[in-house]
């Protein structure tokens, strides 16, 4: 079974990196640009795992966490915070916020696909 990742990333570089690593992994890969736009996707879609950029323009990643953990329609996906934040403190900050899990940038492209892996298994990465 192919599992279905939505990338919620601002910049192209990086979208188009996760998107590349992940579909050679097997994955099946949706992209939004912001926010909104990827709770808008999330509600179409129905994926398994959301990789949810922290700061991003129109809604930021903490405000779309919160409008999808309060969705009873989406609010049982997985979410993974990429994020620049780099303080232990951050790292709570996003946790609280509703993310399943968070992993700072710059993505190690090599743990990444393992990580998604035991995320939406439920495991512990």
């Amino acid at each position: 079974m192919s599992y279905k990742i939505l990338i919620c990333e601002d910049n192209e570089k990086n979208r188009k990196l996760m998107k590349d690593l992940l579909e050679y992994h097997g994955y099946e890969v949706y992209l939004a640009e912001n926010g909104k736009e990827g709770i808008e996707m999330a509600k179409r879609v129905k994926p398994d795992l959301i990789l949810m950029d922290m700061q991003m323009p129109v809604l930021d990643g903490f405000e779309a966490i919160k409008k999808i953990r309060q969705d009873k329609e989406i609010k049982h996906i997985k979410i993974i915070s990429v994020t620049s934040f780099a303080m232990p403190t951050d790292k709570e900050r996003v946790l609280q916020a509703g993310a399943d899990y968070y992993i700072a940038k710059p993505i190690d492209t090599r743990a990444l696909p393992e990580i998604i892996k035991k995320v939406i298994e439920g495991q512990k990465p």
